[in-house]
């Protein structure tokens, strides 16, 4: 049974990895509205020398979602959108930081090595809901706070960015 288990784990891992490098070869221009733009040391790109995501292309890479508490909401909420880790494998990133900026140019530093699984996501939206600027939206990065005490520090809450609206990678 454990080998099953390992055998459909790593063919889903690798399936990630297929679907994540096909993308990356394909990724176009965005469509739609451009919600993130990633900049810096990056080998994919569709605009520039910089990648461009609209909403589309972040469900792309792959959605996720969890339900937590923040220390700026109440209760138990559910956040859903990209993974972290499914951006930097999109990347190639393996080490480095992340330079996370908001639309009011706050900027704060996240190293790649919080990229992994079960780890933060770029949300899109908050209880079924996009976030509207207002809301923290239309990006915030979230981490599973309730998950995992590691991510209940100071640390890690001051790389909870919201309304992000692009990053700039450093390796």
């Amino acid at each position: 049974m454990l080998k099953m288990v390992l055998n459909t784990a790593m063919g889903a891992s690798l399936a990630l990895a297929c679907a994540t490098a096909a993308l990356a070869e394909d990724m176009a221009a965005p469509q739609g509205d451009v919600l993130l733009t990633v900049s810096g040391d990056i080998d994919v790109t569709n605009v520039g020398d910089t990648l461009q995501l609209d909403r589309e292309q972040l469900a792309a890479l792959g959605m996720t979602s969890f339900e937590t508490t923040t220390i700026w909401s109440d209760g138990i909420q559910t956040y859903e959108g990209t993974s972290l880790a499914a951006l930097a494998e999109l990347l190639g990133l393996t080490e480095g930081k992340i330079l996370a900026t908001a639309i009011n140019d706050y900027t704060v530093e996240i190293p790649v090595s919080d990229a992994v699984e079960g780890g933060p996501i770029i949300a899109v939206l908050m209880n079924g809901q996009e976030m509207s600027v207002r809301d923290k939206g239309p990006l915030w990065i979230v981490y599973p706070y309730d998950s995992n005490k590691d991510y209940r520090s100071e640390v890690v809450y001051s790389r909870s960015i919201w309304q992000l609206d692009r990053i700039e990678v450093i390796r």
